[in-house]
């Protein structure tokens, strides 16, 4: 089942339709409620952006003007609430994205996928240091999402744990893929290694249909 076309697709703009279910806020308060809950660990969140955000949801009728505020000689404030619409948007958009994987396109796999014209050896000492970065960073949030589940539930705090498994299980497979290139045991590592000490592409790389290495 593919995810349904949506008129917004910024994550931010269901982030935003979700916090005004709790209560009417201004921009900034809702920047600042992002912030101060984490969220820009999993959203990209900045002031103006979130004000354009804002305003697209609602000319297409997902929040609505709530209240203007004044308060001496302080600027007025607008406050969104969520609309009907808004709401049933962000029930459907939630729904689609929590059970239909979508098709992403992370610059790792691009990477991997033309890393063939590195020698194994560089590819070795890249890799190496990507697992160390990888290690720091799990380390990292490991003891911060511990620290957080001594404050907040464990359900406020989920995309966290999300991030840190998604760390952990890319170390693990850098590690091993590391391992095969090092031990010798990954398939075709002779003919890789070959190829960057005569500078001639293995025949049978040659008839690779579309391949890297494919004979204009």
């Amino acid at each position: 089942m593919a995810a349904k076309r949506r008129k917004l697709g910024n994550p931010l703009a269901l982030a935003v339709m979700v916090l005004l279910t709790e209560k009417p806020m201004h921009p900034y308060e809702i920047a600042q409620t992002l912030r101060r809950r984490g969220k820009d660990s999993s959203l990209k969140i900045n002031y103006g952006s979130l004000y354009t955000v804002v305003q697209n949801l609602e000319k297409h009728g997902f929040v609505e003007v709530a209240e203007v505020q004044r308060e001496g000689n302080r600027p007025e404030r607008t406050l969104y609430g969520i609309t009907d619409a808004g709401r049933e948007e962000a029930v459907q958009w939630l729904s689609d994205l929590l059970a239909v994987p979508a098709q992403e396109f992370p610059i790792f796999e691009a990477a991997l996928s033309l890393m063939g014209v590195l020698a194994p050896d560089e590819v070795a000492r890249l890799l190496q240091e990507r697992l160390d970065t990888l290690q720091v960073r799990a380390a990292s949030a490991r003891g911060g999402l511990e620290k957080l589940y001594e404050k907040l539930p464990r359900l406020f705090l989920i995309e966290t744990e999300y991030q840190l498994h998604m760390i952990e299980a890319e170390a693990a497979w850098v590690r091993d893929f590391l391992l095969e290139i090092t031990e010798g045991t990954l398939p075709g590592l002779v003919e890789w290694r070959a190829f960057h000490e005569t500078g001639e592409v293995p025949e049978e790389y040659l008839k690779l249909d579309g391949g890297m290495f494919e004979r204009p």
